[in-house]
């Protein structure tokens, strides 16, 4: 659709939030539209739901490149160029990122994670959440910095912590919370939007 923002799913797994986004984007007056999904990993689910949306959906395997993340980043932003993608959207991407892709994306990539940042940032944020005996749990979207999930906050959602809660059974909660929470950002991040990639 002519003047929304072309925007690119990262994932390393089932893909919920991706397709959350996808059907956020399909919507008629969405201000984004996602046109590529990529995953580090071949056995991703959210691929063939990518696929079955009509999404292209490429698999850009960190293995073969080794320990050289620069040459597998360099292989993925070739991909986002040549889909013109304009804003990057991380959904349980499970690799770190280079200094090299931040910056080049630097104010256009968000993610999103699941804890009320700053607290808990990493991994296993839901036992960390039950074991300091919190109240409330939920996610945050974030633009992405060099620093593990330390980018400004652009949006947060809140969820009960209750008593007989595990990290399952809050993780679940928390992913509901998810997949309302980052298409609601991430149309207001792309509907103010007015640049344009280099």
């Amino acid at each position: 659709m002519p003047g929304r923002r072309r925007v690119a799913v990262l994932i390393s797994g089932a893909g919920s939030n991706m397709a959350a986004l996808i059907a956020a984007g399909q919507a008629a007056d969405a201000p984004f539209e996602v046109v590529l999904v990529i995953s580090n990993n071949p056995d991703a689910g959210g691929l063939a739901i990518a696929e079955a949306a009509g999404i292209p959906a490429l698999t850009i395997d960190h293995r073969p490149y080794g320990k050289d993340r620069a040459a597998h980043e360099q292989a993925i932003a070739a991909m986002l160029d040549e889909y013109g993608v304009e804003v990057v959207a991380m959904a349980g991407y499970m690799r770190l990122l280079t200094p090299w892709l931040v910056s080049r994306w630097a104010g256009r990539m968000l993610n999103i994670h699941p804890s009320l940042l700053p607290l808990y940032p990493g991994l296993d944020p839901h036992a960390r959440a039950i074991a300091a005996g919190d109240s409330e749990a939920g996610c945050t979207v974030h633009l992405v910095t060099e620093g593990v999930d330390e980018g400004p906050i652009l949006g947060q959602a809140r969820v009960p912590v209750q008593g007989d809660d595990t990290p399952e059974t809050l993780a679940d909660r928390v992913r509901l919370a998810e997949h309302a929470l980052y298409p609601a950002v991430l149309s207001e991040f792309c509907a103010v939007r007015t640049d344009r990639p280099d």
